[in-house]
């Protein structure tokens, strides 16, 4: 059988919801208003008040992966997400990469709060969704270099070596771009990480629980 048109997958619809998206603020110069109605702010919860038109702050986790602070950024990202996302979507399902994205979103805005409960600066972008994808597919597709003599210990410093790349390639793009802390979110990078790993295996059960 032949593999689906990614545009009729639920990571192509994620992409292209999220290009589209994304698209319209960086056209029109208006990240920063975007970033500050949409993205996801720690210091914003439990407060009563916010900008007029900002998106309750309960749903921010979501809304900040549809801003993106470049062109570079949106690009890095669907690079990825289409990677990783379509590699995901081929052994686990669509419905896992619905609830990996989601919920990696939500982990990731809550690792980031954790770290960082007043800050001001909008957390923007996809990366930390897209970190539980990324976790997903390093279980599920990891080659296992021979460092040690441990299987399993290999498999682990290769999931290692994932993450600290993913992580360092996100800090590129804050530094390029002179973002000044809004993209450097790493905490929220290691959170939606942590989250592929621990679900990968749950959702491959549940995939295939009738086979």
């Amino acid at each position: 059988m032949d593999a689906p048109h990614p545009l009729r997958t639920a990571t192509g619809m994620i992409a292209a919801g999220t290009t589209l998206l994304s698209l319209i603020p960086l056209a029109l110069n208006r990240v920063e208003v975007a970033a500050t109605l949409f993205g996801f702010i720690p210091g914003r919860i439990g407060q009563t008040a916010w900008a007029a038109g900002a998106m309750p702050v309960v749903l921010t986790p979501l809304s900040s992966t549809l801003i993106h602070g470049s062109f570079l950024h949106l690009a890095g990202n669907l690079i990825m997400l289409l990677w990783c996302g379509l590699a995901v979507e081929r052994v686990l399902g669509w419905r896992a990469v619905l609830i990996l994205y989601g919920v990696g979103a939500y982990v990731a805005a809550g690792a980031q709060y954790v770290v960082e409960p007043h800050g001001l600066n909008p957390v923007i972008g996809a990366s930390g969704a897209i970190s539980a994808l990324i976790g997903a597919f390093a279980l599920s597709y990891g080659q296992q270099k021979a460092i040690v003599k441990s299987r399993t210990l290999n498999r682990w410093i290769n999931v290692a070596w994932l993450l600290a790349a993913w992580i360092v390639i996100q800090l590129g793009f804050g530094y390029l771009m002179g973002a000044q802390g809004t993209l450097l979110a790493t905490p929220a990078h290691i959170g939606g990480f942590v989250v592929g790993l621990a679900l990968q295996r749950p959702l491959l059960m549940w995939h295939y629980r009738g086979a």
